[in-house]
């Protein structure tokens, strides 16, 4: 596999956390489907994958209208959340885009941008090691639209004081990629480089 490229013109980055700077998703979904199983039906992974980034109480509501079921989507994902938080023990920084974190860390501003909440977020840090390590972390309650609409990323643009054009996103999910291209950003789809 190659390296994850940082492009020359790039002066910050900005990562998001689930799946991306973090191991989180086999976790998330472990959590999504212990809730679902428990109220009689599965979740289904290529839903799962299709949302990644999406912040968990919008995405259980999505999938309430897909399966036609009449469970309130925001309580389910606030079950998932913290059932998520009790397995939290089992996530570990993604190694190839941790070194990236370390190798430009104090050389270019970085910032994280994640569709999770402010506590799921800060403890996924804490679990894998990483609290204290970013300054600016941007999530779903300090934005008007969340991912896959680009607040999240531009917010992160603006606390570092660099240009959109200029932040370099590294993303595991299509809501995340849209955010960031809309947002006039380079990208990189980690998912091309991670076995």
């Amino acid at each position: 596999m190659a390296e994850i490229p940082v492009f020359p013109a790039t002066k910050a980055l900005i990562f998001d956390i689930d799946g991306t700077l973090v191991d989180t998703m086999p976790v998330h979904y472990k959590a999504c489907q212990l809730i679902c199983n428990a109220h009689g039906f599965d979740f289904p992974l290529d839903f799962f994958n299709k949302h990644a980034g999406i912040p968990t109480e919008e995405t259980f509501e999505l999938l309430m209208k897909e399966l036609k079921l009449n469970y309130d989507g925001h309580a389910l994902g606030r079950m998932k959340d913290l059932k998520y938080m009790d397995l939290m023990n089992e996530v570990k920084p993604l190694k190839e885009v941790f070194d990236i974190v370390l190798k430009y860390r104090g050389i270019l501003p970085m910032a994280l941008g994640t569709g999770a909440t402010k506590p799921v977020a800060f403890k996924t840090l804490e679990a894998a090691g990483l609290k204290g390590m970013f300054d600016i972390i941007v999530t779903p309650e300090d934005v008007k639209n969340p991912k896959p609409a680009p607040d999240t990323f531009l917010l992160c643009a603006r606390l570092m004081g660099i240009e959109p054009q200029y932040c370099q996103v590294f993303e595991d999910g299509d809501p995340g990629i849209k955010a960031a291209i809309d947002g006039g950003m380079m990208v990189v789809d980690i998912r091309k480089y991670i076995n």
